[in-house]
């Protein structure tokens, strides 16, 4: 076992993608010498060449074209883009390629493709630089969309992503980045599918996604101390999501709440909470709530900032209303 940081897991699975298949390749913006934003492919320019670990100009849309382009003929492209809201400017080739090929060509090309990129709000990167899009991509048919929590899942799903036969979104977290978790030193894949329940519970459920789950796990032990038991699911897999788990801890518990850090329209937290609906109405024993963010462009301002994106508070809170407690 060794202690990795959430990047140095996000480099490990390079490193031993590339080193297992000369198919392989890494492309994005400051990848190569720089070795990533992040550091998450740091030094792999140096021992794989830039022929396989590429920095690309400033135009997300073309070099991840290119980056489809090489899954259909065959490559296996890991495609980093430096911030989710920059992969707006390559929503054609994502959705209208990446999606849709292996359908319209009746399964006879794939895209094997991964792009991966950090979502969320930091500190103070402001509007333009803390979007959560995971929402945009779960609406689209044809890709898979994966938000690992941990060292652990970051490596093991980056593995098991560079090797699906599906376009996957990779979508890390920039405030998890830092965070350590001992993963074991022999190679291992975490699966593409399934929510995981993390803490196991009788009262209430909590779920979440990326770092909304860690306030969910705070929040839990904060209720632990008023005699509650919270059963806390991690969602992992977005698209597709997996409801079975969901439906199976809501039978039990009667009672859900649902955190993320993404306003609430239209999100993943609606699609969560209309399955809880639709599978599970007659089970619940009290409203199911929502934690999101505010419905405004992320402010700068660091008190601004703090006031619009929800924490283990108001977790904590939502869970006390649910089981009618405030």
């Amino acid at each position: 076992m060794a202690e990795l940081m959430y990047w140095e897991a996000i480099r490990r699975a390079h490193d031993e993608e590339l080193a297992a298949d000369p198919n392989v390749i890494v492309m994005g913006e400051d990848v190569g010498l720089v070795g990533g934003t992040y550091k998450a492919t740091s030094g792999l320019y140096q021992k794989y060449g830039a022929e396989r670990v590429i920095d690309t100009p400033i135009s997300e849309n073309s070099f991840t074209g290119i980056g489809i382009g090489a899954a259909m003929a065959g490559l296996r492209p890991i495609v980093e883009i430096m911030s989710i809201n920059f992969a707006l400017l390559a929503l054609d080739v994502l959705i209208n390629a990446a999606a849709k090929i292996r359908y319209m060509s009746g399964g006879r090309v794939q895209v094997p493709f991964v792009m991966r990129t950090p979502g969320g709000t930091a500190h103070q990167l402001a509007a333009q630089h803390s979007a959560r899009l995971a929402r945009l991509f779960m609406s689209t048919s044809g890709l898979r969309v994966v938000t690992p929590r941990s060292p652990l899942d970051a490596y093991g799903m980056l593995r098991s992503a560079v090797r699906c036969n599906d376009p996957v979104i990779f979508i890390e977290h920039e405030r998890m980045y830092n965070l350590k978790e001992d993963v074991p030193d022999k190679e291992f894949f975490r699966p593409l599918e399934g929510a995981e329940i993390v803490r196991k519970g009788t009262d209430i459920t909590l779920i979440g996604y990326n770092f909304s789950f860690h306030l969910c796990m705070q929040a839990a032990e904060k209720l632990a101390k008023d005699g509650i038991s919270a059963e806390v699911i991690d969602l992992r897999s977005l698209k597709p999501l997996d409801r079975e788990t969901i439906r199976r801890s809501v039978e039990k518990t009667h009672r859900v709440l649902v955190a993320e850090e993404d306003e609430a329209s239209v999100g993943v937290g609606s699609e969560v909470m209309a399955t809880v609906i639709e599978e599970c109405f007659f089970a619940l024993d009290a409203q199911p709530v929502r934690v999101y963010a505010a419905d405004v462009p992320v402010p700068y301002a660091a008190n601004l900032e703090k006031v619009a994106i929800p924490d283990v508070d108001d977790v904590y809170r939502g869970a006390l209303k649910v089981m009618g407690r405030i």
